[in-house]
């Protein structure tokens, strides 16, 4: 009997392989209306790719874990730092975990009361995601950010939840670029 290669992740670079692997890639105008400035949007092209997602195929059955990893590209949106659109899980109990592979950025956490709070995402972080927290992904650096993600198969993805919602902390770059928090006038407070 010959053993099967299973698939491989590159910690280096967050390059997952294998032979059956599912590829999205999110450009800016499949995020339309989520930077918040329309004008400064408009100077980008709209085919612009933001983020891919690379994962394998699961069963999507009770008790199986989805696996996968998100590649977010370092840039802005006028001041505003390139990120995912985040999202709440259809099954707002089940919970997950993301792991820095390379790059550096911020995970954005926001429980269903509003409270935010962020986490630094760098090579080797753990990030626990309880239920009933939409997170998102923002790349903060000037290298691509990608951090691998492990969540429950039955877990599904809401975005329209926090389309309506939204997320009430915006991450822009200062004077220098460093990354700064702001209010994005949702009803929302910082922990």
């Amino acid at each position: 009997m010959t053993p099967m290669t299973p698939p491989m992740l590159d910690f280096a670079t967050g390059r997952l392989r294998g032979a059956e692997l599912l590829e999205k890639s999110t450009t800016l105008a499949d995020l339309h209306g989520l930077f918040a400035d329309p004008a400064a949007d408009a100077e980008v092209d709209s085919q612009t790719v933001l983020y891919r997602v690379a994962m394998l195929p699961g069963s999507g059955v009770e008790g199986d874990l989805n696996m996968g990893v998100t590649h977010l590209e370092a840039g802005r949106i006028g001041s505003e730092f390139f990120m995912t659109r985040g999202h709440m899980h259809a099954r707002a109990e089940q919970a997950e975990y993301y792991f820095g592979l390379c790059g550096t950025g911020l995970l954005l956490l926001q429980d269903m009361a509003g409270v935010c709070r962020l986490e630094q995402v760098f090579s080797g972080s753990v990030h626990h995601i309880p239920g009933h927290v939409a997170h998102r992904l923002i790349n903060t650096g000037e290298t691509r950010l990608s951090a691998l993600a492990v969540w429950p198969a039955i877990a599904g993805h809401d975005y329209q939840l926090m389309a309506e919602r939204g997320f009430g902390l915006r991450v822009v770059a200062g004077e220098e670029g460093e990354p700064c928090v702001v209010s994005s006038g949702v009803n929302a407070s910082i922990t």
